[in-house]
């Protein structure tokens, strides 16, 4: 009896540690213990890829991220299921039938008369689709929108089915779930009509525009600008035309480079152009209200307001674009010896800040934006990237006044050769251009200096907390700041709600190992190292 008993004990001994092995996280606890139940994650599919420029925050880059946290976070692989759709009424008709599946399986009893699924709660990941247009879509696939119901008629694929339907169906699906004591956790975009337990915000149009004017503002250190040496900084603002406007992408610029009224933006360029500005111009106000900063084309000045985005927007269907507005606000042609000064480009995003970058070379500006650092130097930046050598950044003294193109009749002969060097060096330095994406085909011209700075959401950090927050859901409770440092709390439909925000990561070429590289969302090739 004593040596079957011990081999009772030896052989459940073994099948507890078979079984927690099968279970274990990374913490090395059970999983078992941890937090039960399944998620379905619905995602759009990725946008598409404007000019062969990919960003780097794509839909099918977050959902593996996504999946490998929740694994983490205690829940097993076989209970973690995700699919995507082009259009919302594919996705509506999903996650209809994921709902009505999960309710008529829950209604099952075992032989005993128990629940089938008592113990397995439920939580909808959902990115609803909105149907952004091409402009939209160059700021990467995660920027915030709301998905509203409207008249116009999508094509299904199968068919036609107005958009009103679509949104009408994922509204009523996501409420029965929640009816049904499932959670919903919405991912930047909201529904209307669907209040959800939880809300992630990813980046919005407003925080995409102030990101980049503040690191402009710091890197050309406009609070120790004189007015007598003010900056020279030109905002461009892409936005689609509507179809019949400038549907065949020829801008038609006025002269400088600004909208023409001929040319109206689709609602969805206009209501993102609109917030965009809102959030460069929060930043950029108190420059030009105090002189330290202006605009060559004029398209700003110390009266421009919130509601003059659109003097400096103009139509993009294609690269040439983005080109033309800015050779229009400079006011020069290839080949020119004589350079308007420009010291700051906000590009909005990396496609035009691309195009941007082209069209300075072709002007004949020269340098790079590591020249705003005189002891900063392109090789410099590389061997910090490559982990070889630490950057020590120091500020560039800038003169009070401004070198005079001209002097007065009596000024000797050198003095006035001097000015008119000086004068034509610093028109003609190359300007610190910023955009947003963190398109990876962008990377090597920010590690030669050419462009400054993009950036892009902290896409490894959301997967996280979100997963954190659907193993709390799932669990019965609510997430609180003690568990999710990043929560906070914002208005859907009208109601506060838990949300889930974190900070934008900017990204230059003294940061780019540590934001880029070394967490592995490119690799040294992709830098074009």
């Amino acid at each position: 009896m004593t040596i079957c008993a011990a081999m009772t004990l030896g052989l459940t001994a073994c099948a507890s540690s078979d079984g927690s092995k099968d279970d274990k996280t990374s913490d090395g606890t059970d999983a078992s213990d941890r937090a039960a139940g399944s998620v379905a994650i619905f995602t759009p599919s990725d946008g598409v890829t404007i000019s062969g420029n990919t960003p780097l925050n794509k839909w099918t880059k977050f959902v593996p991220a996504l999946t490998d946290a929740l694994i983490d976070a205690g829940f097993k692989k076989s209970n973690v299921t995700s699919s995507s759709a082009g259009d919302l009424d594919k996705q509506s008709r999903d996650i209809q039938d994921y709902v009505v599946e999960r309710i008529s399986s829950s209604s099952n009893t075992n032989g005993d008369g128990s629940d089938a699924n008592a113990n397995d709660a439920v939580t909808l990941v959902v990115a609803p689709i909105a149907d952004a247009d091409d402009t939209v879509r160059q700021y990467g696939d995660y920027v915030s929108q709301s998905v509203t119901a409207d008249d116009d008629a999508t094509d299904t694929g199968s068919g036609t089915s107005s958009s009103r339907d679509a949104v009408s169906r994922l509204t009523s699906a996501l409420n029965l779930a929640r009816e049904n004591g499932m959670h919903v956790v919405m991912l930047s975009d909201t529904v209307e009509g669907v209040q959800p337990d939880l809300y992630v915000r990813m980046s919005t149009a407003e925080q995409i525009g102030r990101i980049q004017a503040q690191k402009l503002v710091s890197k050309l250190d406009l609070d120790k600008v004189s007015a007598d040496n003010p900056k020279n900084i030109e905002v461009l603002l892409p936005y689609t035309a509507e179809s019949g406007s400038a549907s065949d992408g020829v801008l038609g610029l006025p002269s400088n480079g600004a909208r023409n009224a001929s040319q109206e933006p689709t609602s969805d360029s206009s209501a993102f152009a609109e917030a965009a500005f809102k959030g460069v111009w929060s930043v950029l106000r108190p420059y030009f209200a105090s002189g330290k900063a202006i605009s060559a084309s004029g398209t700003l000045d110390a009266n421009t307001g919130d509601d003059d985005w659109r003097d400096v927007s103009f139509a993009c269907a294609k690269e040439s674009d983005a080109r033309e507005a800015l050779r229009e606000r400079l006011g020069m042609k290839s080949g020119d010896d004589a350079h308007t000064r420009i010291d700051g480009v906000i590009a909005m995003n990396d496609f035009t800040a691309s195009a941007v970058v082209k069209e300075l070379a072709d002007l004949g500006y020269t340098g790079s934006a590591a020249d705003i650092n005189p002891s900063i130097t392109i090789s410099g930046i590389v061997e910090n990237i490559t982990g070889r050598k630490d950057l020590q950044r120091g500020k560039v003294p800038d003169p009070i006044k401004a070198p005079e193109s001209s002097q007065p009749d009596d000024a000797d002969a050198d003095d006035t050769a001097d000015s008119h060097a000086d004068a034509k060096d610093v028109n003609s330095k190359w300007p610190i251009v910023t955009g947003y994406g963190a398109y990876v085909d962008v990377m090597p011209q920010i590690v030669a200096g050419q462009q400054w700075m993009t950036a892009l959401e902290d896409r490894d950090s959301i997967a996280k907390d979100t997963a954190k927050a659907c193993r709390i859901l799932n669990a019965g409770d609510k997430p609180t700041t003690d568990v999710l440092r990043s929560l906070t709390s914002s208005k859907v439909n009208g109601k506060d709600t838990a949300t889930i925000a974190r900070q934008l990561i900017a990204v230059s070429a003294y940061n780019l190992k540590d934001t880029l590289i070394d967490p592995g969302y490119i690799s040294l090739a992709d830098a074009g190292l």
